[in-house]
C-alpha cells in the first residue's frame, strides 16, 4: 500500500496532523520509524477563542489531537454532459490566483480492462517500454565497453609505471626483471620450443638459460658469465632482442595509452547521449502504469470506466519581519537579527481529486471529488516531504543499470576522471572541474552537479549519499507566532478556495 501525501505530512509531524499520532510516537518512540501507512491523517485543526478585552473579537488558536476543527473541506460534481477536466485546471488557475505556486504530487490512473483507455493506454505503455528496453541493451552494451576500456588503461598505467622506474637509476632492477618476465611471457613464447622458457623446461643443456637471462644486461655481461657455449650464443641474441623491445614497447605503450584514452571519451560521450535518450522513454513507461484496483467498486471489468488520482500542493511563504511591521508579529522580530534566526513557515494547500470518469470522444465525463486541505510547515518539513517523495513509490528513482551500485557509480567515475580528465583521485577539489562528466550519474538524473568532497576511504559513510533531514525543535517565536499565523491564514484560503469553486458551480458539499 502507497502512502498518501496527507499521511507523509502526518508522519513528519504526528503531533499535529495525526489523528493518532500520540500512540504512534508511544509505539515507535520516535516519527522516523513511523510507518507513513498506519497514520490516520488530518489538516490543521484550529479552535476560536474569544478575546477577554474584547468580547466580540476571536483569536485564532492552533489545536492538537482530537480537539478543534479541522481545515478540511470536500465538494463532489457530477455530469455527464459536459467534460470533467476544467474542474482541475479551474482549480489549478485558482491557486495561482492566490499566489500558492501549485505543484503536481501524485497523477495515478487505472482503466477497467474493458474500456477504451485501457487498450489505448496500454498499448502506448508498451511501446514506451519496448523502445526503453531497445536503447537500455545500447547503454549496456557501451557500459561493458567502458569497463573493459578503464580495465585496459590500468594494466597499461602500470606496465608504463614499469617503464619510469626503469629510467629510475634506484628502481631499475627490479623494473628490469619485471620487464624481462613480460617479455618472455608474452613475447618469446611465441617462438614455441625454441622459446627461452621451452628450451630450459624441455631441453638438456639449457637449464642455465632462464637465470642467465635474468642476471645479464648486456652482451659484454653475457660473456662474462661461467655458461656453455650453445646457452651463450642463444642468450646473446635474445638480449639483443629484448633491449631492442624495451625501447620500442615503451614508446608503443604510450601511444596506444593516449589512443585508448581518446576512445575511453568518445565511449563515454556517447553514453551520456544513450542514457539521456533512453530516461524520456522509462519516465513515460512509468508515468503509463496503471495503478492496481482490484477491489474498486467502481471499476467493473466490461465497464467503459476510468479512475484517475491526482494531488495538488500549492505553498506561499509568509514574512515574519513585514507581519512585525505592520503590527501582528511582535516589535523584536521588526530586527533583521532576530528575523534572520527564524525558518521560512509556509501555508501549505493539498488539493486531492479522485475522477470516476467514462471516456467519450477524446474527453472524461462522470463525477469529481475533490477534498482541500491546509497544513502549516516550516521549511525543514517541506524538505522532508520531498525527501519521503523519492523515497517512496510516488516518485520511485530509475535504476538503468541493474546491478550498478552507488558506491560502484563512485569508483566508476574516479576512473573516469582520472583517465578522461587525467585528474588523479588524490587531487584536491580546488583542481577539479565543476562539470560532472560521468554517464552513470546523469542516467540517475544527477546533472551538472557539484562533485562532493572525498571522504576518507576507511567509512562507508563517506560514500556520495544524501544527507537525511533532521527537523530540530521550534524556537519560542516560531511556535508562538510563525506556525499559528500561517495556520490561520492557510485555514481561511483553503476555506476561500473552497467556497470560490462552490459558489461558482453550485457544488453540494460533503464531509
Amino acid at each position: 500500500m502507497v502512502a498518501s501525501i496527507a499521511q507523509l505530512i502526518g508522519k513528519i509531524n504526528p503531533g499535529l496532523y495525526a489523528k493518532n499520532g500520540k500512540d504512534l510516537l508511544k509505539k515507535y518512540k520516535s516519527a522516523d520509524e513511523i510507518p507513513a501507512e498506519e497514520i490516520e491523517p488530518q489538516a490543521v485543526k484550529y479552535s476560536k477563542t474569544t478575546d477577554q478585552w474584547q468580547p466580540s473579537v476571536y483569536q485564532f488558536k492552533l489545536d492538537k489531537g482530537e480537539t478543534g476543527i479541522e481545515a478540511s473541506h470536500g465538494l463532489v460534481y457530477e455530469t455527464y454532459a459536459e467534460a470533467i477536466e476544467p474542474v482541475y485546471f479551474f482549480l489549478v488557475d485558482l491557486m495561482e490566483e492566490f499566489g500558492l505556486k501549485p505543484e503536481k504530487l501524485i497523477d495515478n490512473f487505472t482503466a477497467a480492462p474493458g474500456s477504451t483507455q485501457f487498450a489505448e493506454l496500454g498499448g502506448r505503455a508498451t511501446a514506451m517500454q519496448a523502445q526503453a528496453i531497445k536503447m537500455m541493451g545500447d547503454v549496456n552494451t557501451l557500459v561493458r565497453g567502458v569497463l573493459n576500456l578503464i580495465y585496459d588503461l590500468k594494466e597499461m598505467k602500470m606496465r608504463i609505471q614499469t617503464y619510469e622506474d626503469y629510467k629510475n637509476p634506484n628502481l631499475k632492477y627490479s623494473a628490469l626483471l619485471s620487464l624481462k618476465q613480460i617479455w618472455m611471457d608474452k613475447v618469446d613464447m611465441q617462438k614455441g620450443n625454441s622459446a627461452i622458457k621451452a628450451l630450459a623446461n624441455s631441453q638438456v643443456g639449457f637449464v642455465t638459460l632462464i637465470d642467465a637471462f635474468l642476471a645479464a644486461q648486456t652482451k659484454e655481461e653475457v660473456e662474462k658469465l661461467d655458461l656453455n657455449d650453445r646457452v651463450r650464443r642463444i642468450l646473446i641474441q635474445r638480449i639483443a632482442e629484448f633491449n631492442q623491445w624495451v625501447a620500442e614497447s615503451d614508446r608503443e605503450l604510450r601511444k596506444r595509452f593516449e589512443i585508448e584514452k581518446t576512445y575511453l571519451k568518445a565511449q563515454v560521450d556517447n553514453l551520456k547521449i544513450y542514457s539521456r535518450w533512453a530516461r524520456p522513454y522509462f519516465l513515460a513507461a512509468q508515468k503509463l502504469e496503471q495503478k492496481e484496483r482490484t477491489r474498486d467498486v467502481s471499476l467493473v471489468n466490461t465497464f467503459n470506466r476510468i479512475v484517475l488520482e491526482l494531488t495538488v500542493m500549492g505553498k506561499k511563504k509568509i514574512s515574519p519581519k513585514d507581519l512585525a511591521v505592520e503590527g501582528t508579529f511582535p516589535e523584536h522580530l521588526k530586527k533583521e537579527k532576530n528575523v534572520i534566526k527564524l525558518r521560512d513557515y509556509f501555508e501549505v494547500v493539498l488539493i486531492d481529486f479522485i475522477f470516476r470518469a467514462v471516456p467519450i470522444q477524446g474527453k472524461l465525463i462522470g463525477k469529481v471529488e475533490i477534498t482541500f486541505r491546509g497544513y502549516s510547515l516550516n521549511k525543514e518539513e517541506l524538505a522532508k516531504l520531498e525527501e519521503l517523495l523519492d523515497e517512496s513509490d510516488i516518485n520511485e528513482m530509475l535504476k538503468l543499470v541493474e546491478g550498478v551500485t552507488e558506491d560502484t557509480l563512485i569508483q566508476i567515475k574516479e576512473d573516469l576522471d582520472e583517465y578522461i580528465n587525467d585528474i588523479s583521485p588524490k587531487k584536491s577539489e580546488e583542481e577539479k572541474p565543476s562539470e560532472d562528466v560521468n554517464p552513470f550519474l546523469a542516467m540517475l538524473g544527477f546533472y551538472n552537479k557539484k562533485p562532493e568532497k572525498p571522504a576518507s576511504s576507511g567509512s562507508s559513510d563517506s560514500k556520495k549519499k544524501k544527507e537525511k533531514v533532521v527537523i530540530k525543535s521550534e524556537s519560542y517565536d516560531e511556535k508562538s507566532f510563525c506556525r499559528p499565523y500561517a495556520a490561520g491564514s492557510v485555514v481561511e484560503t483553503v476555506f476561500t478556495l473552497f467556497d470560490v469553486y462552490k459558489k461558482a458551480h453550485g457544488m453540494p458539499s460533503f464531509v
